[in-house]
């Protein structure tokens, strides 16, 4: 019998050999099965990708629809349709979202596909983003997340962003550097700056990107002095700026009018070889313009090899700021003549241009222009008419045009022909307008420091005094003078009768002695502007504490000629400050530039760059 029989173990051995041989067919004829899949999804992915129209995109979602595919076929072929209709210039957002919650299992790749392609209506893209959350499942990622935040950012949706940021720290994603930076990016644009910085200082690590937005943030919220100090944590982690973050620096400096700085940065760009584009070359317009300095401007505006409009555009308004109404249309001409279309910005600067010329005819003839080029004009180019009117002391015409607008005159308007019957002392029509003002703005104090002043020039007196108890009793206060001046790359600020300087001391000394060289020069001090019913000697001791005379005397206490004396100041320069600061330029033989709130003035040798007209 045992001859018969195999040897010990050998039917264990023939067993295994027969499973062996079943797996290995089992598994090719898997990977055959899955090969046939695989290549079946790749010619469904491919005509999708292909397809010509909805109509035959519709075609192939009911082919798939009737054939027994597989459920992750089924899910492939669902996915690749919706981002086809979601992504393709050809394609349906709204036949795209109907599949998506169609779809029994969506994939989180189809829901990031409809919300990426839902960013340009936040409305849709955040209500994707709720049905996912409210849903469960399948759980949302960073990218999820990102274009979410980047909608959000996009509609300055602050509330939904809030909660997507409650969203990205429960998900455990607080590290993510890339949600961090569009956290960043969204509380910046946002102008909720506190909130910026602060997750901008939990992030270990920074890119260019999230430097760049939060230098821009502290910029457009006008906080050019932290921008600065930014670009400085910036330049001391080793991070090389672009041309981007520059344009943002350039634009701190001209908000601070500190030209120095400016010069610094100017020098750096062309130090480290940074692409000088259209936009920083722009604003290096501005901020050359800005601060005083308007021929750099225009070398910075002549070495441009491309010029857009708002090129054109800082250029003109450079100019007409300055008072160089000659210069502002020559370059609006050179603009038409380079075949640009000349934008709103370009029509403002051109009628301030001639505003500030007191060239009438010349303004007239660009606002028949403006209105014949089918650009609708906004507010401020009303305003710039009314200027100009009122500076050429055309009161009647003033009027009549705001009468005739089809727009409502702001208190800009208003406020500027208050000046105007200031100047001329037209008790009725000024008080007319004053009563407007505080109609339109019963809480703003400057109107009602304007109709003080007013009431001043008109010595009405009781009626001034009426008026400043208004105030009070109102709780109202101006805002103070403000005068700043940079100094070796150090801006001081003074603002009025505030002796906190750490060497105010020597600030009184130099005051006297240019209170008694420009006495001795003849000069009799315009009280006119000071509104209190106070003897003249109080108004004039009042009339030298004003914040400009002491960024000036500050300033020739530090610096010595040909160094130029650039003051910037809040409010308008009064009448008496302009004429004495006329006779220190001609005494002390010093070129001083002040940019107050309207303007710049040049004074050199005792005349000014506006002509007494400002």
């Amino acid at each position: 019998m045992s001859d018969h029989l195999s040897p010990p173990g050998s039917h264990l051995c023939h067993s295994t050999a027969y499973c062996i041989i079943l797996f290995q067919t089992q598994s090719e004829a898997l990977e055959d099965h899955h090969h046939q899949q695989q290549q079946q999804e790749q010619r469904l992915a491919s005509l999708i990708r292909k397809c010509p129209s909805m109509r035959v995109l519709h075609q192939i979602h009911s082919h798939i629809l009737t054939q027994p595919l597989p459920i992750s076929t089924l899910s492939f072929s669902l996915s690749k349709i919706i981002l086809f209709c979601a992504l393709s210039p050809l394609g349906n957002l709204q036949y795209a979202k109907k599949l998506l919650f169609q779809t029994p299992y969506p994939n989180i790749f189809q829901y990031n596909s409809l919300i990426k392609a839902f960013s340009q209506s936040h409305i849709q893209s955040f209500s994707i983003f709720k049905a996912l959350i409210n849903r469960g499942h399948p759980k949302d990622n960073t990218y999820t997340l990102a274009f979410v935040l980047k909608s959000c950012t996009m509609f300055l949706k602050i509330l939904e962003g809030t909660q997507v940021h409650s969203r990205v720290i429960r998900s455990g994603f607080s590290s993510n550097s890339f949600l961090h930076c569009s956290l960043v990016s969204l509380y910046a644009k946002c102008e909720e700056i506190g909130n910026a910085r602060k997750v901008f200082d939990e992030m270990s690590e920074r890119s260019l990107v999230v430097w760049s937005v939060m230098i821009d943030g502290y910029v457009k919220v006008g906080l050019f002095n932290e921008g600065l100090g930014v670009f400085r944590d910036m330049l001391k982690a080793g991070v090389g700026p672009d041309e981007v973050v520059m344009a943002s620096v350039v634009s701190a400096c001209a908000g601070l009018g500190a030209l120095d700085v400016g010069r610094w940065v100017h020098a750096y760009v062309k130090k480290r070889e940074i692409m000088m584009d259209v936009k920083l070359s722009t604003a290096l317009i501005n901020m050359y313009a800005k601060c005083g300095c308007v021929e750099k401007a225009k070398e910075v505006f002549d070495e441009m090899a491309v010029k857009d409009s708002r090129a054109w555009s800082s250029m003109i308004v450079g100019f007409a700021v300055h008072g160089l109404a000659k210069d502002a249309l020559s370059v609006f001409a050179s603009m038409e003549e380079a075949k640009v279309k000349p934008n709103h910005v370009a029509y403002l600067g051109v009628l301030q241009a001639c505003a500030h010329g007191q060239l009438v005819n010349e303004g007239q003839r660009h606002w028949a222009s403006l209105l014949e080029s089918g650009i609708q004009p906004s507010i401020e180019h009303y305003s710039c008419m009314v200027d100009l009117y009122c500076r050429a002391n055309l009161l009647q015409e003033a009027y009549t045009f705001i009468e005739n607008m089809p727009v409502d005159p702001d208190p800009v308007i208003w406020r500027t022909f208050l000046v105007a019957c200031k100047k001329n002392k037209n008790l009725k029509k000024g008080e007319l307008v004053g009563q407007r003002l505080l109609e339109l703005e019963p809480f703003n104090p400057d109107n009602y420091a304007l109709l003080s002043s007013f009431y001043a020039a008109c010595s009405q007196w009781s009626k001034m005094g009426h008026l400043r108890k208004q105030m009070r009793d109102n709780g109202l206060k101006t805002v103070p003078g403000c005068s700043s001046i940079e100094v070796d790359g150090t801006l001081h600020e003074f603002v009025l009768g505030d002796w906190s300087h750490p060497e105010s001391k020597e600030i009184k000394e130099a005051l006297s002695e240019i209170l008694r060289r420009v006495e001795s020069s003849g000069h009799k001090p315009n009280v006119t502007g000071v509104l209190h019913d106070v003897v003249d000697e109080v108004k004039e001791e009042a009339l030298c504490e004003h914040s400009e005379r002491l960024a000036i005397a500050y300033g020739l206490l530090k610096t010595r000629a040909p160094v130029v004396i650039r003051v910037v100041k809040n409010l308008r320069v009064c009448g008496d400050c302009h004429e004495v600061t006329k006779i220190i330029s001609r005494v002390y033989e010093r070129e001083i530039v002040v940019r107050d709130r309207v303007r710049f003035h040049r004074f050199v040798d005792g005349a000014c760059s506006c002509k007494d007209i400002w």
